[in-house]
């Protein structure tokens, strides 16, 4: 699938506040520590400035972003035609806001949320052999 040459890593640890301390740790090593970044108890580290080219998503063990995003990673794999549409709409929406992050990412709103629904359900249906 089409994608932005970024490294995403998710992480779950068992004390966020451990984290935040060794915020200035990730900073030696080129991460910018984002906090929340929107998303409730998630750590987020980015590096590259402008030109990011890694993420980190860290989150407390057990936290429901990170099944989910597995089950949206999965269930794209197993269904190629949407997988296949995702990478048309972000294509077009990178066209068309190349200097606008939150137009791309708000583009993108309504059918992440369409798979989300779908990958919930798939994943409910198929539960043995995932993940």
């Amino acid at each position: 699938m089409s994608a932005k040459p970024i490294i995403d890593i998710m992480i779950e640890v068992d004390d966020l506040g451990l984290v935040d301390s060794l915020n200035g740790l990730m900073e030696n090593i080129g991460y910018e520590a984002r906090g929340e970044n929107g998303v409730e108890d998630r750590r987020y580290f980015q590096k590259g400035g402008n030109h990011r080219t890694h993420h980190v998503h860290v989150f407390p063990t057990g936290h429901p972003q990170v099944l989910r995003h597995i089950i949206f990673r999965d269930y794209l794999i197993n269904h190629s035609d949407e997988a296949m549409e995702y990478a048309t709409l972000k294509e077009r929406l990178a066209t068309q806001y190349a200097n606008d992050i939150a137009s791309y990412i708000a583009g993108k709103d309504a059918f992440i949320k369409e798979i989300d629904r779908k990958a919930a359900k798939w994943y409910s249906n198929n539960r043995q052999g995932i993940i």
